[in-house]
């Protein structure tokens, strides 16, 4: 499969471009397991998903250890039909396509107690986006039930679901939701938006 996400760093700093530069060096102990694409627009991050969000988590951790405003924007994909398999991508981390909604919450929500904590709070929104045929608003009823006990759940928007927490279980559960919802070998994709460091927060 290919599984992969297009990232963005947005500092709201003068010094953005230092931010941005010392920022990308957190990924530095990923990239052995990680493909790795820089340009003017965005980063691309290809890999298994229980590599990417950990990178991702890293990512957001060191710009808002600046203690800057910074913002991460990110398009999260798996399984895009228009893309090659990427033997990178090889990953045990997708949920068995025969385990019940019930089961996958259950599973997802168990491994959410061995997130690491990074003292460093994460304010994300995301959507969930499940391709294809079948009941996908089964999958995305399953996973907003799953994120409502998952400890991290702020509120529903339109649109998308707030979380807030420290980052580790943040990601950790995005990751979750990632992988057990939707059809393991389906294309799935999430819309994410994390804030650190906002002024507008009293």
């Amino acid at each position: 499969m290919f599984a992969g996400a297009q990232v963005s760093l947005y500092p709201m700093t003068d010094g953005f471009a230092d931010v941005i530069l010392s920022s990308l060096s957190a990924l530095d102990p990923w990239r052995d397991r990680l493909r790795i694409e820089t340009d003017d627009i965005s980063t691309l991050i290809v890999g298994p998903p229980e590599v990417l969000f950990p990178a991702l988590r890293d990512l957001y951790v060191a710009a808002a250890s600046t203690r800057k405003h910074c913002v991460l924007r990110a398009t999260l994909s798996r399984g895009c039909p228009g893309e090659p398999d990427d033997p990178i991508c090889q990953t045990n981390a997708l949920a068995n396509p025969s385990e019940p909604l019930e089961s996958r919450q259950a599973s997802a929500l168990a491994t959410l107690g061995h997130a690491p904590q990074t003292g460093e709070t994460a304010r994300a929104q995301f959507s969930l986006y499940v391709m294809g045929a079948g009941d996908h608003m089964a999958e995305i009823m399953g996973c907003i039930d799953y994120l409502k006990q998952s400890g991290t759940f702020d509120r529903s928007k339109n649109f998308c679901t707030r979380l807030i927490g420290d980052s580790g279980p943040v990601f950790a559960t995005l990751q979750e939701a990632f992988c057990r919802f939707g059809p393991p070998l389906g294309h799935v994709t999430v819309d994410l938006t994390v804030s650190a460091n906002s002024p507008s927060i009293a």
